[in-house]
């Protein structure tokens, strides 16, 4: 009898053990896994703009010059970037980070809003993301290096008095965060980052619930540890609130106040957390990632202004 009961529990164990084994496979597969994202679907535009409000941008990213250019990654991924050259000689960049599971091909409205503005504009494709190598979602922990070697090829490219702005949208945004942490060159003149998570662990635990209704623990930790194996990069260690926390580069947080996917909180927990030259707009009646569109001519108003600050050259103009 004893043994049988010995043999029960082990048998309970294992079942139990195999279960959350699948389970953080399972969670990997789908957060940070390549593979299709139904999950981000019901944030899509055309759900709640039937008619497309991004037309003319749309037509203007076609028609506008533009060229793919690559560099190779520290760990020897080639990663691709749409490059767009200003309409007039300029020494202004930016750099606009897209969001998780797009791509460059998703960022006509930002990259014209810059264009207009007279800058140079590179949109890259993250890591795992539309024709860059990779087989995983760096949630912009990673990319924050990848940023690194973009700036450097734009200050080759154009000369030691360029002046570069970093834009992110969402994971972009978290992009962009992570990368103020780092030992950026003086070029970098300013950061604009919209709607991007505070941690990858928070946002995570936030969409297990929102999605699963299961609490973090014990999926998020063992997530995280099959991360680690396959992606190289603990949850933990993505953490956009702390790379603001030694950034010296100004940085305009914006965030939408009905934003369910990213909650608005995280706007005001990297906001606080940042020494840095800072502003914080938090956009009425905006969804993830809807803060242009509800609002175009303020959100225009807002980054123009900002960055306007703490560039030398010519005074910006829309």
């Amino acid at each position: 009898m004893k043994n049988k009961k010995v043999l029960g529990a082990l048998g309970g164990l294992s079942l139990v053990t195999s279960g959350l084994a699948f389970a953080a496979h399972y969670f990997y597969k789908t957060a940070v896994g390549i593979s299709k994202k139904d999950f981000v679907s019901e944030y899509s535009m055309s759900e709640i703009y039937p008619d497309d409000p991004w037309t003319e941008e749309k037509t203007w990213y076609k028609e506008v010059e533009h060229e793919r250019v690559t560099i190779h990654s520290t760990d020897e991924l080639v990663l691709s970037g749409l490059f767009i050259p200003a309409k007039t000689e300029s020494r202004k960049v930016a750099i606009v980070a897209h969001g998780y599971n797009g791509s460059s091909k998703d960022m006509a409205p930002w990259a014209k809003l810059f264009y207009d503005l007279g800058f140079h504009v590179l949109i890259p494709d993250a890591r795992g993301h539309g024709d860059s190598e990779g087989d995983y979602i760096g949630f912009g922990w990673h990319e924050r290096k990848d940023y690194l070697l973009w700036i450097d090829q734009l200050i080759e490219k154009f000369g030691s008095d360029t002046e570069i702005v970093l834009y992110g949208l969402s994971m972009g945004g978290a992009t962009v965060m992570n990368v103020s942490g780092e030992d950026l060159p003086f070029n970098v003149k300013a950061i604009v980052e919209d709607c991007g998570y505070s941690s990858v662990s928070k946002e995570l635990a936030h969409q297990m619930k929102r999605m699963y209704k299961l609490p973090q623990f014990p999926f998020l930790p063992l997530a995280s540890f099959v991360t680690k194996v396959k992606a190289g990069y603990w949850f933990g260690e993505a953490n956009p609130k702390k790379q603001v926390q030694k950034s010296q580069t100004p940085i305009l947080f914006i965030h939408g106040d009905e934003d369910d996917f990213v909650p608005t909180h995280m706007a005001y927990e990297v906001f606080h957390a940042t020494d840095a030259p800072k502003e914080l707009y938090i956009v009425p009646g905006a969804a993830h990632a809807y803060g242009y569109v509800t609002d175009k001519e303020e959100y225009r108003f807002r980054i123009k202004r900002f960055i306007d600050k703490y560039l030398e050259s010519s005074t910006l103009s829309l």
